[in-house]
């Protein structure tokens, strides 16, 4: 594929309600061309829409499969308006040539002040006494209520949420100790731990802010709960397969855990119009939230901003600084010379080919970028000519090549 159009041309599609600050980014950068949906689209529309799309937006419940991928014939790039990348087929569409961008801190402040505040509801016992409030019963007693202050914080993860989480608590007066599996520089006070079952049997309250990966699924079971201190709490505004929830209502039923607080589920419905079921409904002593732990205004600008911005230079200048699956290219302007971006199958001898295209042209490189991944390689070229076209042929014609673009 090769794509030059003028800024009012380039199609960019924003589903599920993005925040409104994207919009304002792209048309301050002179992209007016922009389309907008408050919620997902139904597979077979989605795939008709991102048939004439350039760049699209989505969130969390919009699921791009290599299928949509590969008939997105102009796709150019894709922003996941959230943390996640998991409702995207990341491989696939690096091998189509297609980067797809993450906000991977915009709601750092948000989950922690989330977690921050389930940590004092469930020391206080609140969810159980609101629960028997509202049937009409009133629990006034201190039995199970603790002040936070000296009890232990047990985090797992500990990356930016995980650090600002363990600052905020021990501005309480909480003592912080978390498990990592990358070496981690401790802020304050917090102590490292030299295992995940050291930090089970100190927390008082625990809280999960790992990713979705194989090592991390099921990773809080029966085993690790039975680790836990009696009465203690477990937290988790992570990913929905870090705990296994049959184990944990089976350990809240007990009596093993004073309560709970689940911001993600295994499976989660796709909409508002679907039903929500799980083995913790009706346990008086459990928050449930709808995954909400980035769900604020400030957040969600933040968010819209970040990945907004990422896709624009992405497209102005073809850096791909922040691309979750692809080379990450750090680009300057291209004021005096044309730009050409080549992105091939990573194989021996494409550089070569490719500057024997420049050259078989008569044409000057004034600069050249090379990242590559085992199976991608993104070659960026300035190039001292006014006419194209026969470079845009000769890269195409390349057996490695996947996508060409130059940039006006």
């Amino acid at each position: 594929m090769s794509l030059s159009l003028p800024k009012d041309k380039i199609r960019i599609l924003l589903l599920e309600g993005i925040d409104g600050s994207a919009v304002g980014q792209f048309e301050e950068a002179g992209y007016t061309n922009v389309e907008t949906a408050p919620g997902t689209l139904p597979d077979d529309e989605l795939a008709r829409r991102l048939e004439d799309v350039h760049f699209v937006g989505i969130r969390s419940r919009t699921k791009l499969t290599e299928q949509v991928l590969g008939a997105a014939r102009k796709l150019a790039a894709v922003g996941c308006f959230c943390i996640g990348t998991d409702q995207v087929a990341t491989t696939a569409a690096r091998r189509l040539g297609i980067p797809v961008f993450n906000a991977p801190y915009g709601n750092t402040r948000s989950v922690a002040e989330l977690v921050l505040a389930e940590i004092i509801l469930l020391m206080r016992g609140v969810p159980a006494r609101n629960a028997a409030a509202h049937r009409g019963e009133w629990l006034k007693s201190s039995e199970g209520s603790h002040e936070v202050r000296g009890k232990t914080l047990g985090i797992v993860g500990y990356g930016h949420i995980g650090m600002q989480l363990g600052v905020l608590a021990e501005g309480l007066g909480m003592q912080v100790v978390f498990f990592d599996t990358a070496p981690r520089l401790p802020l304050g006070n917090a102590r490292a731990a030299a295992s995940l079952d050291e930090v089970l049997g100190a927390a008082d309250v625990l809280t999960l802010h790992v990713p979705d990966t194989d090592a991390t699924r099921g990773m809080i079971g029966e085993r690790e709960l039975g680790r836990m201190r009696p009465g203690s709490h477990v937290i988790n505004a992570s990913r929905g397969g870090v705990v296994d929830i049959s184990a944990l209502a089976a350990a809240i039923r007990s009596g093993h855990l004073g309560g709970a607080a689940v911001d993600v589920f295994p499976q989660e419905p796709a909409s508002t119009r679907e039903p929500f079921a799980s083995e913790l409904q009706g346990l008086d002593n459990v928050l449930l939230t709808p995954h909400i732990g980035g769900s604020t205004h400030e957040a969600q600008q933040n968010i819209a901003i970040d990945v907004a911005t990422k896709l624009i230079q992405y497209s102005d200048n073809g850096s791909t600084v922040g691309a979750v699956n692809f080379p990450e290219v750090s680009l300057p302007d291209h004021v005096s010379a044309r730009r050409i971006l080549h992105i091939h199958r990573n194989e021996p001898g494409v550089l070569t080919a490719v500057n024997r295209v420049l050259a078989a042209n008569q044409v000057n490189i004034a600069g050249q970028y090379l990242q590559t991944l085992p199976d991608v390689g993104y070659v960026v070229m300035d190039v001292e000519t006014d006419d194209v076209a026969p470079l845009l042929d000769g890269l195409a014609a390349l057996d490695a090549t996947i996508r060409t673009r130059w940039l006006r």
